[in-house]
């Protein structure tokens, strides 16, 4: 009971205002642009490349610790969407707290 009251204080301002909801929605759109040029485009280019910059600077994080992940590709995209997801949820709560700060102040 204690660590989910935990973590639901801690995503809290990921989700209670409409920037960084509306940022989460950016960052799933992207998600789903790059898990849609991988996996089914037939020419998937440069598709991380809108996942990251949204998620931009901890998107690079997730960036570089898919790139080292070898074998099959679903494990390579599994890895840099799982870090792009904790990467949007970290900026959409830094976003809500700005947003909180901002509107007390």
């Amino acid at each position: 009971m204690e660590r989910s009251a935990r973590l639901r204080a801690l995503l809290a301002p990921a989700t209670d205002n409409w920037l960084s909801r509306g940022y989460l929605a950016l960052v799933a759109v992207a998600i789903g642009f790059f898990l849609y040029a991988v996996h089914i485009s037939p020419d998937p280019g440069f598709a991380a490349i809108w996942p990251v910059f949204a998620t931009a600077p901890l998107g690079f994080g997730a960036l570089l610790l898919a790139v080292p992940v070898g074998g099959a590709q679903w494990l390579g995209s599994l890895v840099f969407v799982a870090g792009t997801v904790a990467a949007g949820l970290v900026n959409a709560s830094l976003l809500g707290m700005l947003a909180r700060g901002v509107r007390t102040a």
